[in-house]
């Protein structure tokens, strides 16, 4: 990879929000993006083709792992993957269903290190790029999101770990974003969504932010990189 191209990128969540954004920033680029999800993006928000799309719900690891193979054959290759794909359960420890909670974790943490393990070989063999996606929330914590917490915190020991364990072959840079504008929060309780004057981010600014972390010379890693609003409420 060079700093003139970031070539064929792997993009979980890539259908809505951020992982939308990085598609086509991706694209812009010229590069060429593909798209993991659990439904197929819509043109008008991110135009791949058919090909390029792989079908998954990132809760069973081992149909990710197929799914990222899949792509990855299809395309001939990676040279990145950004791991955007995210859910959360919100309420108290003990007033979330147990299948809700386990899903946080396994979406959020075990499906990101499914897809990573999958694109392993292809990355190594391109001296590629992981981008993986944490949150504020992976760095403090928050009442009544022990899920995403535990999920998020564990996205971070992972990367930190895999970056030690690839040195040398494959970049691996944490993304910590803060609150941004996008679906993430519909849907919810009212106490559980960002107040009518939050601050929050453009999923388009953190995308580039992913970009220039894509785009670094070989040699050169951003390992973490955190990205939130100017006024950040959850900031530690």
């Amino acid at each position: 990879m060079t700093t003139s191209t970031v070539g064929t990128v792997l993009v979980t969540g890539g259908a809505s929000g951020l992982g939308a954004a990085v598609a086509r920033a991706v694209a812009q680029e010229g590069g060429r993006p593909l798209v993991l999800d659990r439904r197929m993006p819509e043109p008008e928000t991110v135009d791949v083709p058919d090909a390029d799309v792989g079908i998954v719900d990132l809760a069973d690891a081992r149909e990710a792992e197929h799914a990222v193979r899949d792509l990855a054959e299809r395309a001939g290759g990676l040279d990145a993957v950004v791991t955007c794909a995210g859910t959360d359960a919100c309420g108290r420890f003990d007033e979330v269903d147990g299948l809700d909670w386990d899903r946080v974790v396994q979406v959020n943490l075990i499906g990101t290190a499914a897809v990573v393990r999958a694109a392993l070989p292809w990355l190594l063999s391109s001296g590629g790029r992981v981008v993986t996606v944490a949150s504020t929330l992976g760095l403090r914590v928050l009442s009544d999101a022990t899920a995403y917490c535990a999920s998020k915190f564990g996205v971070i020991g992972f990367s930190r770990a895999l970056a030690v364990e690839t040195q040398g072959r494959v970049g691996v840079t944490t993304l910590v974003p803060g609150g941004m504008h996008t679906a993430f929060f519909d849907g919810r309780p009212e106490q559980y969504r960002p107040g009518p004057d939050a601050k929050l981010n453009r999923p388009e600014d953190v995308a580039a932010a992913v970009l220039f972390a894509l785009r670094q010379p070989a040699g050169c890693e951003i390992r973490e990189l955190v990205v939130t609003p100017s006024v950040e409420g959850s900031w530690p």
